[in-house]
């Protein structure tokens, strides 16, 4: 049954990103959040969903949040900063902003799976998300990615990248909840009543 190998790669690919992310790292994305006086955040795609799904616990936690390309997201300043979601790091519709919110001053935020990617080279820190992307979807690779085992076709397109990265931003939430001194409680009282 294919759907469960696919279960299995995405969890494994989940379970793997502990490995590499960074104390260092996490604390400056952390001080930077809650230190902006506006924090704006930019996906493409399910990235874009993923984005939206942490600018709305941001905003349970209190902290001033826009989704860009939403018709209320003001100006951006050099007492803001963008977080920034893409895979390849090439996305032009997410490069293009981040150029501008940095010609701009602010910070940038990135979680791409190239750190030497454009949307790296633009961000003043960066968390590493593995997961393969469209820069992986090359036909060339297919038997040598087979022959070592590597069988990253089970999770289409994104998939890795973008499941592992709303993990990750729950993950940071918490640690959020905690540096700020908030409780579910608190997220709750912030959580809309209008449904």
């Amino acid at each position: 049954m294919l759907m469960k190998s696919a279960i299995e790669e995405i969890l494994k690919n989940i379970e793997s990103a502990t490995e590499y992310i960074e104390e260092d790292t996490i604390n400056k994305f952390m001080d930077v959040l809650t230190e902006s006086k506006n924090v704006f955040v930019i996906g493409a795609g399910r990235s874009g969903l993923v984005a939206k799904a942490f600018a709305m616990r941001l905003m349970h936690l209190g902290i001033s949040t826009y989704v860009v390309g939403e018709t209320i997201s003001p100006a951006i300043y050099d007492d803001d900063c963008i977080l920034a979601i893409s895979g390849s790091g090439e996305t032009k519709t997410i490069v293009s902003p981040v150029k501008i919110a940095k010609d701009r001053g602010s910070k940038v935020l990135a979680l791409t799976s190239y750190p030497e990617s454009s949307l790296g080279k633009l961000a003043d820190s960066i968390m590493l998300v593995k997961g393969r992307t469209k820069v992986d979807m090359d036909d060339e690779d297919y038997l040598k990615r087979q022959i070592d085992g590597n069988y990253t076709s089970l999770t289409p397109l994104g998939t890795a990248f973008e499941l592992t990265s709303l993990i990750f931003l729950d993950g940071l939430i918490t640690d959020l909840m905690q540096k700020m001194g908030k409780t579910e409680t608190d997220l709750k009282n912030r959580h809309t009543v209008l449904e």
